[in-house]
């Protein structure tokens, strides 16, 4: 029998979300009380297991009496006030930093990313053949992930996930400045020069497949990926006594990646070395 535990009674704010009355836990951020309205808020840089970053700017609400468009991703929901999601203002700003990010990186990979692009009659295109682009070829310098910063939006997700949120290796970091800004571990050396102690929390975090497993990048070059025939299982690692979650991607009977839920109270989609690629003994038929 599983037991949830309730937690903190929080009190209930009371507010208007589009001009209807809502009501969210203190605490809460306006995103959080969308989704419970069932309201689609598109977002990139939000991370349910990291403090928000406000990076992406895809999530901006209007907020009565703000001076200026606010992330829904990290303003906390606050009784009396009135919020707007779909106004032309905030549509407006989404448009445009959709088609920022879309004719300056691949989102090919991104999770909806074609499905907002259309939603807001976003046009990358319109910025001409001459607008500056990530040409970075994928760094594939090992055999358990690759780093394609082609694809990356600067959301410093993995920043957070390497760095004092979660594993504390501080492996990576951004590098440069402006256009030129950039992921890298130190001195943008070769990542097994570096700290990097190849956990994968940054891949759990990536929102765009800047970040992926080699085994998801070279199915994908293949185009032997299909998401639709993967099944997933959870199950627990058994490399130790710690009991973290795995979650096995599998597809034609093989597993293709390894994944941890977030709402694991153990690993909080996190694992190590072991628990995250530590899987080809499972299969290995020789």
């Amino acid at each position: 029998m599983t037991v949830t535990p309730l937690g903190v009674p929080r009190r209930l704010l009371e507010f208007t979300l589009d001009g209807e009355p809502v009501r969210a836990p203190e605490g809460s951020t306006i995103l959080d009380a969308c989704r419970a309205a069932g309201k689609d808020i598109p977002t990139l840089c939000e991370g349910d297991t990291l403090t928000p970053k406000n990076a992406c700017r895809i999530c901006v609400v209007e907020v009565e009496g703000a001076r200026t468009l606010v992330p829904a991703c990290s303003r906390k929901a606050e009784a009396g006030m009135e919020v707007r999601t779909g106004t032309e203002r905030a549509r407006h700003s989404r448009k445009v930093v959709l088609e920022l990010l879309a004719s300056s990186v691949d989102l090919s990979t991104t999770p909806r990313a074609a499905e907002w692009l259309k939603e807001y009659e976003a046009e990358p295109d319109r910025f001409g053949p001459d607008a500056a682009r990530v040409n970075e070829e994928p760094r594939v310098d090992n055999d358990l992930y690759v780093r394609d910063y082609g694809k990356c939006v600067l959301c410093y997700k993995c920043v957070d996930a390497c760095g004092d949120q979660w594993q504390n290796t501080f492996a990576i970091s951004v590098a440069g400045r402006g256009f030129d800004a950039r992921i890298a571990v130190e001195h943008d050396a070769p990542l097994a020069d570096s700290a990097c102690v190849y956990c994968g929390n940054c891949i759990e975090v990536c929102p765009t497949g800047a970040l992926s497993f080699r085994s998801e990048f070279d199915m994908r070059e293949a185009g032997t990926w299909d998401e639709s025939r993967q099944t997933r299982t959870t199950t627990v690692c058994a490399y130790c006594g710690v009991g973290c979650n795995l979650e096995l991607h599998v597809q034609d009977n093989e597993i293709v990646k390894v994944t941890s839920p977030h709402d694991n109270p153990v690993t909080h989609g996190n694992l190590c070395i072991k628990g995250r690629f530590g899987y080809q003994h499972v299969q290995n038929r020789d």
